[in-house]
């Protein structure tokens, strides 16, 4: 482990226009610099590096970061490997924390497995050139269509039938038993004896990411041998859930076309890579994991599946969708014609025709599902029932919630029902599972138990002030029925936040990640002075947010949001938390803050130049109307919601939807009044 105090010298010491410059050719445009994209094809320079701020920002693409960041997006390297690549190019000592004697000893334990498993690939492709490997093994790969250059990248080999030799090759070279049994490479019998794990068998390498082989899947090619792929047990070293076969050699190319086709079988990878389409993988031995997927979401949110059309393949496909769903990330599924799988179809056909059909026969997952349940159900009206149901169900898992309410849209429209009867079963789905997950804590709206440090008195101290100085309606406190969607559970159907709340998050955050340690100093006579001091922007939003029990409908700015007040109860100044954002390992929040904090974000209220002339004035005027205006988005959500219930409602129903409406818009007139758009 690094210590921290390295860790902050490789940060602080680290230019960001130099260590892109090793990767991107720099043009010098007044004190930045500009490039043509390195993570999209582009003629004409939307790169942005400002060595000021030390980050960098695609207008393209909206790739943006730190230094750190743009090795991580680059050259996919983990957040400690990025920090030894920057140590090592700035001549930065590192002095790993000392370890035990057990650490030393695992490390060692672990460097001697890995050791032997390199061993037996270069053993494995070594006996493909020998007599009986030529005469059976690689006349296998030969008919299957693979060819040399292949067989090379991929490693792949034989395993030769002798009962031991590769147990007997491993012992020459200085191998232990212990490893060779520890790395999933021999077997050890009842009397002590040693056999070889793999016999007769065509071998596939299992890469990790990092390049370094971790595990084996081999093939027999015995018609009478039910076992027809034996892969590696589980070992210190491989973790079948969470590694994948061609991740290795797909991952560039699966970050740079932002797209990864999941097929099922070890050729089936292979030959795709060799017909020149090497965005693939395959869960090598295991159905697809949730671990799995994490590792595609490093290089990609989009997951395309390509499975047998049978049975089993469909069964795999539709809880594949369901996993891809729930980690945020968007499935879409192709099957290849009646009799062809991924290796028959690409050696009938031309890389063009392949990409061809992928791109006009793939589907996207919850339309799939939709489609294929339907087929199944027929006419019977309970089971189209219960079909719905179960598209609601998986339209639940979907984490974003912009993203949850495109779908239920879209299967309202399949089926012919309100959007609000979908979104019911939706909000009730994930309601039961919060409730169900274990150790589930008190939570405030703001992704954190509790808050405290240095902004604790003002959340305190101003969250009623703001509330009733925005929010009082006919001599009224707050209205209880306005509360946060997640506080009221009697709610039939929940309003759609999502699309018209996102843009005034958007310019809230900004805010805060411009100016928010920047104190608001309001004259005397403003509702909002406190006699007490002054408080910062960020301050002041929170406050306002709290005060209502808002919380982001975009997960990445929440948690963007959440990240920069856990710096800020620090006590850190701006300049700090923002950078240590921009250099934290959390990518996402790095790439909002980097967006959001760029010189050429520009506010949607009104832009700065045509503001008032200080900052201070400016920012006193303008934050408390972003947050009227993200009020009033919310309002406006809850307002459409509720029309649309009165249009179903029974008369008694009616009445106290009405009354719940009549207060709403009371509220709305309030704040349209502060802000200038209606005269009292």
């Amino acid at each position: 482990m690094i210590p921290k105090e390295t860790v902050d010298l490789i940060l602080d010491t680290a230019r960001v226009e130099e260590v892109i410059g090793d990767f991107v050719t720099l043009k010098r445009r007044g004190s930045s610099y500009v490039a043509c994209c390195p993570f999209h094809n582009e003629k004409t320079p939307s790169f942005h590096v400002t060595p000021s701020k030390g980050i960098y920002k695609c207008f393209g693409c909206g790739k943006a970061g730190s230094a750190i960041g743009f090795l991580m997006d680059y050259d996919h390297l983990t957040y400690p490997e990025a920090l030894r690549y920057l140590a090592k190019k700035y001549n930065i000592e590192v002095k790993e924390e000392e370890e035990t004697a057990e650490q030393i000893a695992a490390r060692q334990r672990h460097e001697s497995l890995m050791a032997v498993s390199e061993f037996a690939r270069q053993f494995f492709q070594d006996q493909l050139k020998t007599a009986e490997g030529r005469a059976v093994g690689y006349r296998y790969y030969r008919e299957r269509g693979i060819e040399d250059t292949t067989i090379e990248k991929w490693s792949l080999g034989w395993a030769p039938s002798g009962k031991a030799t590769f147990v007997e090759a491993a012992r020459a070279a200085g191998y232990k038993d212990e490893f060779l049994v520890a790395a999933g490479l021999a077997i050890q019998q009842e009397d002590g004896t040693l056999i070889d794990k793999f016999r007769e068998r065509v071998m596939f390498p299992i890469h990790s990411v990092s390049g370094r082989v971790i595990a084996y899947s081999g093939r027999t090619l015995k018609s009478d041998n039910p076992a027809k792929y034996v892969n590696s047990p589980e070992t210190e070293i491989y973790i079948k859930s969470r590694n994948l076969l061609g991740i290795y050699l797909a991952k560039s190319e699966i970050a740079k076309q932002d797209r990864c086709i999941l097929v099922e079988g070890n050729v089936d990878v292979v030959m795709m890579h060799q017909m020149g389409i090497t965005n693939v993988v395959a869960s090598c031995g295991t159905s697809l994991t949730e671990e799995q997927i994490r590792l595609i979401k490093r290089f990609t949110e989009n997951i395309t599946i390509m499975y047998d059309g049978d049975k089993a393949g469909l069964h795999a496909a539709l809880r594949a969708i369901g996993l891809i769903l729930k980690e945020g990330m968007n499935p879409k599924v192709v099957f290849l014609p009646d009799g062809d799988d991924p290796d028959s179809f690409s050696r009938k056909h031309t890389l063009e025709q392949i990409r061809e059909f992928i791109d006009t026969h793939q589907q996207d997952g919850i339309a799939f599902k939709t489609e294929l349940l339907l087929s199944e159900a027929g006419d019977d009206p309970l089971k189209k029932a219960n079909l719905i149901n179960e598209i609601a169900d998986t339209v639940a898992d979907i984490p974003d919630a912009i993203k949850r309410q495109v779908y239920v849209d879209t299967v309202a429209r399949r089926f012919a029902i309100e959007a609000d009867i979908i979104q019911d079963r939706v909000r009730k789905t994930r309601e039961n599972a919060r409730k169900e997950m274990p150790g589930r804590a008190g939570h405030d709206g703001k992704g954190q138990a509790g808050q405290d440090g240095r902004r604790q008195a003002w959340v305190d101290g101003r969250r009623q002030a703001w509330v009733d100085g925005r929010g009082q309606a006919d001599g009224q406190g707050r209205d209880e029925r306005v509360m946060a969607d997640s506080d009221r559970p009697s709610q039939a159907a929940a309003p759609r936040i999502g699309n018209i709340t996102e843009p005034s998050e958007r310019e809230l955050l900004g805010f805060i990640l411009r100016y928010g340690c920047s104190e608001l100093k309001f004259e005397t006579d403003s509702e909002f002075y406190n006699p007490e001091g002054t408080q910062t922007v960020a301050e002041f939003i929170d406050a306002a947010l709290a005060g209502d029990n808002a919380a982001f409908s975009n997960a990445a700015y929440q948690a963007a949001y959440d990240s920069y007040f856990a710096l800020y109860d620090e006590g850190l100044d701006q300049d700090t938390i923002v950078r240590s954002l921009l250099d934290g390992e959390n990518r996402t929040v790095a790439g909002v803050v980097a967006d959001l904090a760029t010189e050429k974000y520009e506010l949607t209220v009104h832009n700065f130049s045509d503001a008032l002339t200080t900052t201070d004035s400016w920012l006193v005027n303008f934050v408390p109307r972003a947050i009227l205006a993200y009020h009033d988005k919310r309002l406006s959500a809850q307002q459409a919601s509720i029309n649309r219930r009165l249009a179903q409602a029974s008369p008694e129903e009616a009445n106290g939807l009405l009354a719940e409406l009549s207060s709403i818009n009371a509220l709305k007139k309030t704040i349209n009044i502060k802000l200038g758009r209606i005269k009292k």
